[in-house]
């Protein structure tokens, strides 16, 4: 079992958020409960994620999601230097991304760390000259207002994680992987699909209705069963508990709550239902796939 790192021994429940900077040496794989985004400072190094290995280099950028694992490794004579920015995904929160309109400004968020993991680490953002300048002064700053508090510092770094994950969208958006041929129209409903995909993805264990994605993604209750049935051949509520059953899976493998707790952790308050879906998707209870699984 791999060491799973809580999100209490980093940030408070009502400011669910911490950055740092450090010279990074090797570390064993782990996982977190929370969101991790780093960039590389300077230097390199070896990151494992999920096993495989990837070399790393000054100006990556990258995000580790909850529950994934991963792990640094450093030769002796090379150091790296990165800047790790911890947050739960309801640090943002939807009404501000409602508000603001930029559910559809922030791909690298919602898009590109729910790719399959070639994908990710291969086309990951390496960031030059002016681009590179304009992220680390964005992260610089969030280390000074954390280190600091002063008045408003919360208001500011939740704004200045905005600009962060739009400006890095827009990069990935322009990355030559991501030109694409079919029609803009064609594409633009893909990618709608992929953010909503990717918005259930990080906020399964919240109460969504179809009336909230509505307005979030500026679209109807049949245009987003109609996107998501065209992109990933199920509805909307079928791609949440797909997400919710395995996220409830893992929870069973890889703790010791109740059932009854797991579920809840994963959305269910109704653990009858819970029991019901579970046994569907994976063929055997809760219980039991504890035992087997």
């Amino acid at each position: 079992m791999k060491d799973i790192l809580s999100s209490r021994s980093y940030m408070k429940v009502e400011f669910p958020f911490w950055i740092t900077r450090t010279v990074q040496g090797s570390i064993a794989e782990h996982g977190h409960e929370f969101v991790e985004l780093v960039y590389v400072v300077r230097g390199k190094g070896m990151h494992v994620f999920q096993g495989s290995r990837y070399e790393v280099h000054a100006g990556d950028v990258f995000i580790i999601n909850p529950g994934e694992t991963h792990a640094y490794e450093t030769d002796k004579d090379e150091q790296m230097e990165i800047i790790n920015c911890l947050f739960m995904p309801s640090f943002i929160p939807d009404a501000l991304l409602t508000e603001l309109e930029i559910t559809g400004s922030m791909d690298y968020f919602y898009v590109h760390p729910f790719l399959d993991h070639d994908a990710r680490f291969n086309h990951r953002l390496n960031l030059h000259g002016q681009d590179a300048v304009g992220v680390l002064t964005l992260l610089e700053n969030m280390i000074r207002e954390i280190n600091n508090r002063s008045i408003g510092h919360t208001t500011l770094i939740r704004l200045q994680m905005i600009e962060l994950l739009i400006l890095l969208s827009r990069f990935y958006t322009m990355m030559p992987q991501q030109r694409q041929h079919p029609s803009p129209r064609q594409l633009d409903r893909e990618m709608t699909a992929k953010r909503i995909y990717g918005y259930l993805e990080r906020n399964y264990e919240k109460k969504i209705t179809l009336q909230s994605l509505s307005l979030l993604f500026n679209a109807s209750i049949r245009q987003l069963n109609r996107l998501m049935q065209e992109e990933y051949n199920r509805s909307v509520f079928e791609a949440l508990h797909e997400i919710r059953i395995e996220r409830a899976k893992h929870l069973l493998l890889e703790t010791e709550e109740k059932v009854i707790v797991v579920a809840t952790m994963v959305g269910y308050e109704d653990q009858s239902f819970f029991n019901r879906l579970f046994m569907r998707h994976v063929g055997c209870s809760p219980k039991q796939y504890r035992v087997t699984g």
